[in-house]
């Protein structure tokens, strides 16, 4: 089994999460309660993240952001009243994230991502950044590989939804299902599925791999033809960012589509269609919903070392309305 930990829950905390208790065990929630938790980008995708970590009764979960409240996030960014316009976005999410479990311990952080040094990160069990760039995304990796912190970065585009989990070598338990048989000789057949819990590990690459992924070679072909070009539009969507330092804005529709047309045809000619950037203005609310859960949950999955995560590519495709697991730099 996963080693277990010292920590004790009172008779509140037994009774707030006694279906959690109920669905992954005393044990996996005793961990969830020692998790630190860091959300760096409190939009609409960050606070599905935090709602659900939060409700889950982890032990602390800082909010990170230096960015404005603006008319924008109400698409999808529940945490943050629309009289906040204009205030940290970080700050105007705390009092109904709090509301949210009192027993969680919050934390509002304005200072920009750059400014941390690497220390600061060490100190989480789990870092998740949201809306960040390329550099950013391997600068905190590289720095989580060290520590031994999970690491994971997401994003929602319109109606595109992404993950990326590097979790280095982690240990779980998993339930498996056997099949064994109660009948006597000469009776009809009879089984009973019986359960047995195992310990597994899994290594996942950094964040660099799936810089270095090259989406147009022929041994990913026929993912593309399964899955659709998820990946490769994530790819033009994150270029679109570390160029022009923000995401396609509706406001500047024809100019955005011009660049992401151009940026396609320069990184992935010929994968993606050009109605595949419909949609990739804002952050839909349905698709935070849905991204944000699936993020949440692995992250939980993650901290209370129970079930079996994905590794290590999440990708929403807006399409078929369907998400799918890619395992992306590594050997399956």
């Amino acid at each position: 089994m996963v080693e277990s930990n010292g920590a004790e829950l009172t008779e509140h905390e037994a009774e707030l999460y006694d279906r959690q208790i109920r669905l992954w065990g005393l044990d996996s929630q005793k961990r969830v309660r020692l998790a630190r938790i860091l959300i760096a980008g409190i939009n609409g995708l960050g606070a599905e993240i935090a709602k659900n970590v939060i409700l889950a009764g982890v032990k602390s979960v800082t909010l990170l952001d230096d960015r404005k409240v603006t008319e924008e996030d109400f698409c999808s960014q529940f945490l943050a009243p629309q009289s906040s316009v204009g205030t940290n976005r970080a700050e105007a999410s705390l009092t109904r994230a709090q509301h949210l479990n009192p027993m969680v311990e919050l934390k509002a952080d304005t200072e920009p991502i750059e400014s941390k040094s690497d220390d600061y990160f060490k100190d989480f069990d789990v870092v998740c950044l949201i809306g960040a760039s390329t550099a950013q995304h391997l600068r905190v990796n590289n720095v989580c590989r060290e520590a031994n912190v999970k690491f994971f970065a997401t994003d929602v585009w319109g109606m595109h939804g992404f993950c990326f989990t590097d979790l280095q070598k982690h240990e779980f338990a998993e339930d498996v299902a056997k099949y064994v048989v109660v009948s006597k000789p000469h009776e009809k057949p009879k089984s009973e599925t019986v359960y047995s819990t195992v310990k597994c590990t899994l290594e996942f690459p950094p964040y660099q791999s799936l810089v270095d992924f090259d989406c147009k070679s022929t041994s990913y072909a026929r993912q593309l033809k399964r899955n659709g070009p998820a990946l490769p539009v994530q790819r033009v969507l994150q270029k679109f960012r570390d160029e022009e330092q923000r995401d396609p804005a509706y406001g500047r529709r024809e100019e955005d589509l011009k660049k992401l047309f151009q940026l396609r045809d320069s990184l992935v000619p010929e994968l993606i269609p050009d109605k595949s950037f419909d949609h990739v203005f804002a952050q839909i609310s349905p698709v935070t919903a849905i991204v944000g859960g699936v993020v949440a949950h692995e992250i939980i999955k993650v901290v209370s070392q129970k079930e079996r995560p994905h590794r290590n590519v999440f990708l929403f495709n807006p399409d078929t309305c369907c998400g799918f697991v890619d395992l992306i730099g590594a050997d399956k």
